[in-house]
């Protein structure tokens, strides 16, 4: 069981940003590509009013920052360079969706499917649609607005793929002594969302990181199952970072990102993408224990590569 795909954290809301240019990027999808990545997804196009790219829709309705970078034109481009599918991420306002607004936060996100596949659909490696919001259970009103939204996606680009990466309300996630749901309340929920979804939602790609280790192979056999009855293909998102630290968010241990790739291959699945490897795995990361993770996972899969093949002339120095 191996990674197949990233996220890219653009725009970062909980981990620090990398100041990256082209170069930088580019090292970085080489390092990607080197490992088997053959596919990338941007976490969001735009968060409150940060933006990846110059939106008129961003700005003109809430009031977004003009980048200096199109970063979603340069993710196009080098996609295209080391032959990877892009998926584009979508948009969180934050604003709409914590005061229930769902109809102004669906509003925006389908004048922003329009406006991204006119100005980047012509782009070869533009290959799918991310829907950023992320839920754990199910509720009618989320439902709809998820499956308005990867409906539109899919009748406006001619029916590219729509994926989904959903949490477990597992322990991880919980505080104040509420209590983590089984996996009897897990499957029966999912069942519900994975019905209203149908047709929608192509992909979907559960976090792995919020339930206990010893826990994961239950829940994601069950995923599987629910996605397979759905028709819904059904991928694991392993975290590279680490959530059992007091800080966040460090490298994973690599004997804990192993254990979670080995549950996944066990319980059926074919694809494993991860949040996220430039931050967590990369040989550039601005976390220094990345490196190591990177070098972890080529040894034990035999790739002829090492971190240090990746890395800046300054960092090799």
């Amino acid at each position: 069981m191996r990674i197949t795909g990233t996220f890219l954290d653009e725009i970062s809301v909980d981990i620090p940003h990398q100041n990256w240019g082209h170069d930088e990027w580019d090292r970085d999808f080489a390092a990607m590509k080197a490992i088997g990545i053959d596919k990338v997804i941007l976490i969001r196009c735009g968060y409150k009013q940060w933006m990846t790219y110059p939106s008129n829709v961003l700005h003109k309705m809430q009031n977004g920052y003009e980048p200096p970078v199109d970063l979603v034109r340069l993710f196009l481009e080098l996609s295209e360079k080391h032959a990877m599918a892009f998926y584009f991420g979508l948009y969180d306002s934050y604003e709409y969706t914590q005061n229930h607004q769902l109809d102004k936060e669906l509003d925006l996100n389908l004048k922003i499917i329009d406006e991204a596949w006119a100005k980047y659909g012509h782009y070869p490696a533009f290959k799918g649609w991310y829907i950023t919001h992320e839920f754990s259970r199910f509720k009618s009103d989320v439902m709809d607005v998820y499956a308005s939204i990867g409906r539109h996606a899919k009748k406006v680009s001619n029916g590219l793929p729509v994926l989904i990466s959903p949490f477990i309300e597992g322990k991880k996630i919980l505080c104040h002594g509420e209590a983590a749901i089984t996996p009897k309340q897990h499957e029966q929920e999912w069942d519900e969302i994975m019905s209203a979804l149908e047709g929608a939602v192509d992909i979907v790609a559960f976090q792995d990181g919020h339930v206990d280790f010893n826990e994961l192979e239950e829940f994601l056999v069950i995923n599987k199952a629910l996605a397979d009855k759905h028709g819904i293909q059904c991928w694991t998102n392993s975290e590279t970072f680490d959530r059992d630290m007091p800080i966040k968010f460090p490298p994973i241990k690599w004997e804990k990102l192993l254990l979670k790739l080995n549950a996944a291959e066990r319980a059926g699945y074919a694809n494993a993408i991860t949040f996220e490897f430039s931050h967590f795995m990369s040989p550039n990361s601005c976390y220094p224990q990345a490196a190591g993770l990177f070098d972890r996972y080529c040894e034990y899969y035999n790739l002829p590569v090492r971190a240090c093949d990746f890395q800046s002339c300054k960092q090799q120095k």
